[in-house]
């Protein structure tokens, strides 16, 4: 009695351990494919994709084919490259210059297409009253801006192109915030920054525009995405990819609207949003062989300035 006892306590437990291995592998599955149905944007407040959160018309397109969409916002390009390497997004939007520092330590992504150039609103910005009239009037002064940026490689090749040396000024490694207070407090001569910050500079405290970035640096945007997601939904990519093109049409075409819509979510004045709006053409280019070339020429100045530790081939995630 007691063998037939424990054979079928033993049956049980049997049982018990495949039908809980079987709705583990159940959960498992379930939860896998949960986040399989869920895309992961990265976005920064200054860029085309809060355009595209706004309008909602992507959440919709994605939702008639089963996915949800989850919006993570980033303070800086960095930070949103860094949790593309992680895996905690699968697509977002940067600068210039964070691609560059993610290829550098080997993060695994690929940059889908490019922004259209945005220089008219990227500058080096000196105060009304200035006696700095030209580039050359900036040697040994004190310049404001954020280091490994796309306005670290506009000042070089500006005071390059005006015979001078990065030696010859005097950098203080500022975030545009940052860089405001300072201009505005007479610490340091002059700033070097992007829009929405370079309109409001202008408007709000005195800044006068120096130089744009034409000639110098198209400061383009960035769409990248990680090489699983790439493959594995290339559709997705571009159904997101199209999307900022029908947006950035509407913004090219809708600039009160626009205005709008972006000044309370940057937290800047309407008129400072509408001088960065107007000089600004919003859309998306194919990867071609002259912005594969600008990409290269910002990653081996970053290296010649020591910015970055290795020197790097941007073809390799651009192509």
């Amino acid at each position: 009695m007691r063998h037939k006892i424990v054979l079928l306590w033993s049956s049980l437990a049997l049982l018990m351990l495949i039908v809980i291995g079987c709705s583990s592998q159940e959960i498992s599955s379930a939860m896998q494919d949960k986040e399989d149905n869920v895309i992961r944007i990265g976005y920064q407040k200054n860029g085309p994709l809060v355009i595209v959160k706004s309008l909602g018309s992507l959440d919709e397109k994605l939702e008639s084919r089963g996915y949800d969409v989850e919006w993570k916002e980033f303070q800086e390009g960095p930070a949103l490259v860094e949790a593309l390497n992680a895996g905690s997004i699968d697509i977002g939007r940067t600068g210039n210059s964070p691609v560059i520092f993610a290829q550098a330590a080997e993060a695994s992504f690929v940059i889908l297409a490019a922004g259209k150039s945005k220089f008219h609103g990227s500058g080096i910005l000196v105060r009304e009253n200035s006696n700095i009239k030209q580039i050359k009037d900036l040697k040994g002064k004190e310049i404001g801006f954020a280091k490994g940026s796309s306005s670290h490689f506009l000042l070089v090749k500006a005071l390059e192109q005006d015979g001078l040396n990065y030696e010859d000024i005097i950098p203080a490694f500022l975030t545009p915030g940052d860089a405001r207070v300072a201009f505005e407090q007479g610490n340091i001569d002059a700033i070097v920054v992007w829009d929405p910050f370079t309109a409001s500079t202008e408007i709000n405290s005195d800044g006068k525009m120096l130089v744009n970035g034409e000639g110098l640096s198209t400061d383009r945007d960035f769409f990248i995405a990680t090489e699983s997601f790439a493959v594995a939904h290339a559709d997705i990519a571009d159904m997101i990819i199209n999307e900022v093109t029908e947006s950035s049409e509407w913004a090219n075409n809708n600039h009160d609207d626009l205005i709008l819509m972006l000044a309370p979510i940057l937290n800047i004045d309407e008129e400072s949003i509408q001088m960065a709006v107007e000089r600004r053409t919003y859309g998306v280019d194919d990867i071609t062989e002259e912005i594969i070339e600008e990409q290269q020429e910002i990653a081996d100045t970053f290296y010649e300035l020591n910015i970055i530790p290795k020197e790097i081939n941007v073809r390799d995630v651009m192509e």
